[in-house]
């Protein structure tokens, strides 16, 4: 049974914590989108000032929405379009302090202002994106990029 409880400790030493905690949810586990849907409602209840959190996952030339927490969003984003295209266009984690100064965000929330995209890869390719946005203009920073990388290294090892 899980029962939501506020993270104690320094920033690193709470991602640390939800690292651990994304392990032993999936370590077991093999399906793919139970996986995705487990990681994603894990970042949603840690993560605060987001409104949105969830995975793409990469057919073809077209990022296709997977598992998700938050408003209804974009079914298929373009390899090369928005934050998530650009990001696996790329090929590296994007952080946006202001998303209406992106050129070609694709607005799916008109509630976010800033996001972060983060590549899932399976050895050297690419196969989705961790997105999250914020209300909160310049709401991730190099904490929030380094663990967050972790934890789709963590994640993308039981795709």
């Amino acid at each position: 049974m899980f029962r939501k409880q506020p993270y104690a400790g320094t920033r690193e030493e709470q991602y640390e914590l939800l690292l651990r905690q994304l392990t032993g949810l999936i370590e077991d586990e093999t399906n793919r989108i139970a996986n995705l849907a487990n990681a994603a409602a894990l970042l949603g209840q840690f993560l605060d000032d987001i409104n949105w959190v969830g995975f793409y996952l990469l057919e073809g030339d077209q990022l296709v929405l997977g598992p998700f927490q938050g408003l209804p969003a974009c079914v298929r984003i373009p390899v090369g379009r928005g934050v998530c295209g650009t990001a696996v266009s790329r090929g590296e984690p994007i952080v946006v302090d202001d998303v209406h100064r992106f050129p070609g965000h694709i607005a799916c929330d008109s509630a976010s202002n800033s996001e972060i995209v983060i590549p899932l890869r399976s050895g050297n390719a690419i196969i989705g994106v961790l997105d999250i946005d914020s209300p909160r203009f310049a709401r991730f920073d190099r904490t929030d990029l380094h663990y967050l990388s972790r934890f789709c290294d963590t994640l993308a090892a039981h795709l």
